[in-house]
């Protein structure tokens, strides 16, 4: 199948979840046979942290203005299987009248539900979505599950909708040798985010203070001067994903923390779950419904709503932690890798497909 997508960005992991997640679906799928090409605008912030400049089997192709882009798009579109549009895509309405227009099956992939239904209700603007909806997609997928499929469905008048989780490239992140640069007791790997805050101060800096004979490591974009610092808490400015093995390596335990609107709505794994447990880290997360269907809780992922929780936890032993995230690399493995998540896409599509030749008029 040739593939067509609209997204946010592929070409830099900087302050956004999506590249690298999308970067290991799409060699999973250019290895399956598929051709994929991107389109993504090309903006300053992520030219400036670029850390991908091509699409290896595939096609990246980086522009300043739509219009001008606008040809480009038609033919490539015009003989694609499969047209789709991510959340965030700066374009994403006018990308979505030409996806609508096309022959291919038409499918939308919302990596922030919780967002896109919270701006919805409240009327905030999107550059993906505006008062139409999803009705005119053939297929939604979905990076939440849970209530949230419901809602699209009910909200935002989506025909058919399934979850597309998160994944990892088990051949990108792998357990590697520790780097002292990266040595700590608890890491935090995440751009900054206001509505983590509260957690993040709970479960990491409250912890930091009882602990200051040990070191915590930060690692992201978009800190604030005023962020509540401590002396043993180190911070490393934007980890390019190059980086994220040896990172999670040398972490004795990390921590994952989700934004507030995706811990309310639940069913809503990060990345870095798969990416720190392929890297044989134990996890140390905060708590939200259906996190217990991605890793079973004490025996693979760590839970923590609590300061006192997540003291206790940096108390376990090294053989606990061990065992903990040797079950969490299995799982992830087996249940998370891109390789799955690719085969999950693929018979979704094809699905998909069969179902609108069926329906389609005569």
């Amino acid at each position: 199948m040739k593939l067509v997508v609209f997204g946010l960005t592929i070409s830099s992991s900087w302050g956004n979840g999506h590249a690298t997640l999308l970067r290991a679906l799409f060699r999973q799928l250019i290895a399956r046979g598929h051709h994929v090409v991107f389109f993504e605008r090309d903006v300053h912030y992520y030219a400036a942290h670029r850390d991908l400049t091509e699409l290896p089997g595939g096609k990246l192709i980086l522009y300043g203005d739509w219009e001008e882009t606008l040809p480009q798009a038609r033919t490539e579109i015009a003989d694609a299987d499969v047209a789709m549009v991510t959340s965030y895509c700066p374009d994403g309405i006018a990308a979505a009248e030409l996806v609508w227009e096309s022959s291919a099956l038409r499918v939308f992939y919302d990596m922030d539900t919780p967002v896109t239904l919270l701006n919805f209700r409240t009327g905030q603007p999107l550059t993906y979505l505006d008062e139409r909806g999803l009705g005119e997609y053939d297929l939604v997928l979905s990076f939440t599950g849970g209530g949230a499929l419901t809602a699209l469905e009910d909200e935002l008048g989506a025909r058919k909708v399934a979850p597309l989780y998160g994944s990892v490239d088990p051949e990108r992140y792998r357990r590697i040798e520790r780097n002292e640069f990266y040595r700590s007791s608890c890491s935090y790997l995440g751009t900054y985010a206001a509505d983590r805050q509260a957690a993040l101060e709970r479960l990491f800096i409250a912890p930091a203070r009882l602990r200051k004979g040990e070191r915590f490591l930060i690692g992201g974009a978009q800190y604030p001067q005023q962020f509540p610092w401590t002396p043993n808490i180190f911070f490393v400015q934007h980890l390019p994903p190059s980086e994220h093995p040896a990172f999670f390596s040398s972490s004795r335990l990390t921590l994952n923390v989700t934004r507030e609107t995706m811990c309310a709505t639940g069913w809503c794994p990060s990345g870095r779950l798969f990416e720190a447990s392929a890297c044989g880290t134990p996890v140390l997360s905060d708590n939200w419904e259906g996190l217990d269907e991605f890793f079973t809780p004490g025996e693979e992922i760590l839970i923590a709503e609590s300061t006192a929780e997540a003291h206790a936890a940096l108390d376990l032993t090294d053989a606990e932690l061990s065992n903990i995230a040797k079950a969490a690399r299995e799982r992830t493995l087996h249940d998370h890798s891109a390789a799955r998540r690719a085969q999950q896409l693929e018979g979704l599509l094809v699905t998909a497909r069969q179902r609108e030749a069926v329906e389609a008029p005569c």
